[in-house]
């Protein structure tokens, strides 16, 4: 394979280390909220927010009050944005049935979708006020049928976000609290005395909120393991440098560790590329943060074919992946490891984050091999049941059973499926012995 790197990106071991630190204060962060609740997280609402109240949830009136200062443009903007994701998360859960088969005789298997009980939701908003993301937590949970859902969101400029809260509000958040990072998802997932724990929780945010989802992972569900933003522009000679670097200074604005790759098979986009990125970096008004990313994070690499770039694209697996080329389609059809595909210049990252449609909380960091993003389907668990309504199907499955419960060793397994025989059989099966297959001739 003959690739070529123009641009690096910061060294793995690096960005291991700075993972490291920040797992090391995540997990002292949660001790601290699990051992002392409330105090707890208010003193880290204090310290990181600078934002005190009596309580952090938002009462009606207040979000009430809020909601009315959401300039009626904006508002109208955020429910159709809202809108868009709620319509296609009512499509995907038409599609995901219950269902009941009878696979033989008398022997009834099935299984229920059932809306996950409680969920909690973060909202990012620190540094951008996130309003989508209110859309794609709260909205599509609602759709699912989540009976009890809680939110999330850091004051922005020392107050709560009018457009967030509304957002969550019109979603069918259940109860809001204004309260950012490990002390808003440490809360959710472990309660204290005024926040019941949530049994799974959702949401995109930093790395320390990121990494304390991946700590509390088994106390409660989490939706995915998510760093920070992604993308990748997979692009050959039928686009402009300009078109590349927008798309990729578009997303490293996000944070200031947020790889951006360009893989291209022309060398000539590439180098106009770099060039572009330069050129924007002097008048973007977010450059700050966009440089840090693209200096440290960004990579350009040049490949031969587009089988290479299909196989690199496949190994990063980034969570973003606008594909800007002449055979969209193949990629598409090829592809298997990513968050979500953007198709075609027409499309961009920007639509999907905000207001097209589809969950813009996707894999990050190679999940997207084992996973996909935030949709309706995570807010729902499938349970299986079993129910067998004829004696002759009770002995003959119960034969089987027997058997094979004792080649594996498993007597009281073995005794449980015997006694169904034995009653539903009328065959003398001596205890602790394997069952002769049964025949109800």
């Amino acid at each position: 394979m003959a690739v070529t790197h123009l641009k690096h990106g910061k060294p793995a071991a690096d960005r291991a280390e700075d993972d490291a630190k920040t797992a090391e204060a995540v997990a002292a962060t949660l001790k601290d909220i699990e051992a002392r609740g409330d105090a707890a997280v208010r003193e880290l609402a204090n310290k990181f927010d600078g934002y005190d109240r009596e309580t952090y949830r938002l009462s009606q009136d207040e979000i009430d009050a809020l909601i009315a200062k959401v300039p009626p443009r904006d508002l109208e903007d955020l429910k159709f944005a809202q809108a868009q994701v709620v319509n296609f998360a009512r499509a995907q859960r038409a599609s995901m049935t219950d269902i009941e088969v009878e696979t033989l005789p008398g022997v009834i298997l099935g299984h229920k979708n059932i809306p996950v009980q409680s969920v909690g939701c973060y909202v990012p908003g620190g540094k951008f006020p996130m309003v989508a993301s209110a859309h794609m937590s709260v909205a599509t949970a609602k759709v699912a049928g989540v009976p009890r859902i809680i939110a999330c969101t850091p004051p922005f400029k020392g107050e709560p976000n009018p457009a967030v809260i509304a957002a969550m509000h019109l979603g069918g958040a259940d109860e809001i609290y204004v309260l950012g990072g490990i002390q808003a998802v440490g809360a959710m997932a472990l309660g204290t005395e005024t926040i019941a724990p949530v049994h799974l929780l959702v949401g995109p945010g930093n790395a320390f909120v990121a990494e304390a989802k991946r700590q509390l992972f088994g106390r409660v569900g989490i939706d995915l393991f998510a760093g920070p933003t992604e993308t990748m522009v997979i692009a050959d000679d039928t686009v402009d440098a300009e078109l590349c670097a927008t798309d990729l200074l578009g997303q490293a604005e996000h944070g200031y560790n947020s790889p951006a790759v360009l893989v291209t098979n022309s060398r000539k986009l590439a180098e106009g590329t770099l060039r572009e990125i330069d050129r924007l970096l002097e008048i973007l008004p977010t450059a700050d943060t966009a440089r840090t990313s693209w200096q440290d994070y960004g990579e350009v690499i040049l490949c031969d074919t587009y089988d290479e770039m299909l196989a690199l694209a496949d190994d990063i697996a980034s969570e973003h992946v606008q594909v800007m080329t002449d055979r969209d389609d193949w990629f598409l059809e090829h592809m298997t490891c990513y968050g979500a595909l953007f198709l075609g210049a027409r499309t961009n990252v920007a639509n999907g984050d905000k207001v097209i449609g589809t969950n813009h909380t996707l894999p990050t960091k190679k999940a997207g091999r084992y996973t996909g993003g935030l949709w309706v389907g995570k807010f729902l668990k499938t349970h299986s049941y079993q129910r067998i309504l004829t004696d002759e199907a009770a002995a003959s499955i119960g034969a089987y059973g027997s058997r094979l419960c004792m080649l594996e060793g498993f007597v009281g397994h073995a005794e449980q499926c015997n006694i169904r025989v034995r009653r539903y059989g009328g065959v003398n099966v001596p205890y602790g012995a394997a069952a002769e297959p049964f025949s109800d001739a």
